[in-house]
């Protein structure tokens, strides 16, 4: 096994440092060409080799650079065509997603998650690669009256663990209590309390937006939270869609609305009290809500998609 090591290293030191051919490996080990492209792409999946890229030297576009201006974000705007499907299109946008969190990622990173459809896709594309000390931390509920949400929680939360060999610290809670004073008092219990003080230390959060329709509904509005009479009503308050649970209305306001005393998700101040906070959105569908969650201060990064991109522009 340490010979199979040593020699995937000696294989991407030769590589990646000093620039040598594949074929010129394979001779100084005395194996063939596969093997030395089997060692290679052994020593990127277990993080032997890291590759960064240094955002900084990244071109950014006018419409990147306008829109991290007016809403005072770091923006990874993701290059789509219009006619594109938005299974392709979330798929390119979660993907860039992916690459940005894992850069954030060092020994000992706390890692805050909001589950949702868009960031459970951006989990399955993050490499595996060995650190140290990473603790993953559920920083909202997933019940409702239908089912616990474990399922569908166990596969995002699971791909971050794997993906880091991370500790996984739940928040076994409903995404929304049917009373605020039941969450009032869930909140004084020690093991909520404990949860709640591992999500305060949280150094990077990654998290999307929900909002009502689109092509891919997001989970929020299509998994038994809010049935047609709710989700109605909550038009009729002006809500147009949530960030980590919590509701909001077209102008980003948040905190008179008497579902989000029920909701088990951090608030917008509570998020910004997180030094990175990454929002991935795709779907023109998602501008309003976007726009209002921009509003709140509470993203210092943003990826989404070139269309989406415009939209926000446009009002």
């Amino acid at each position: 096994m340490n010979e199979r090591i040593n020699q995937t290293y000696d294989a991407a030191q030769m590589y990646y440092v000093h620039n040598m051919t594949m074929d010129a490996i394979a001779a100084r080990l005395g194996v063939s060409r596969a093997t030395v492209s089997r060692l290679l792409k052994s020593a990127r999946d277990t993080g032997v080799v890291q590759i960064k890229l240094d955002d900084s030297y990244r071109k950014r576009s006018e419409l990147e650079r306008r829109l991290g201006e007016k809403y005072r974000v770091r923006v990874n705007m993701v290059n789509t065509r219009a006619d594109a499907t938005p299974i392709a299109k979330t798929s390119r946008v979660t993907r860039a997603a992916a690459t940005l969190l894992d850069s954030l990622v060092h020994d000992g990173t706390a890692i805050g998650v909001a589950w949702g459809a868009t960031v459970t896709e951006v989990t399955a594309h993050l490499p595996k690669r060995t650190v140290n000390g990473v603790s993953v931390v559920q920083l909202n509920g997933a019940g409702n009256a239908h089912h616990s949400g474990m399922p569908y929680l166990g596969t995002l939360m699971g791909s971050l663990a794997e993906a880091y060999n991370a500790n996984i610290i739940h928040f076994p809670v409903p995404a929304f209590f049917d009373y605020a004073d039941t969450k009032a008092a869930m909140w004084r219990e020690r093991s909520v309390q404990a949860t709640l003080r591992a999500q305060a230390t949280v150094d990077v959060a990654i998290f999307g937006v929900g909002a009502f329709g689109g092509a891919i509904p997001s989970h929020v509005y299509s998994g038994g939270y809010f049935d047609a009479s709710q989700q109605r009503a909550l038009r009729e308050q002006g809500v147009v869609g949530d960030m980590c649970t919590v509701l909001l209305r077209r102008d980003g306001t948040w905190a008179d609305l008497e579902m989000n005393q029920r909701a088990s998700g951090p608030s917008p101040s509570e998020l910004a009290r997180i030094p990175r906070r990454i929002c991935v959105a795709s779907g023109v569908h998602r501008a309003a809500v976007l726009r209002a969650a921009l509003s709140t201060g509470a993203i210092t990064d943003l990826v989404l998609d070139e269309q989406l991109a415009q939209a926000l522009m446009e009002h």
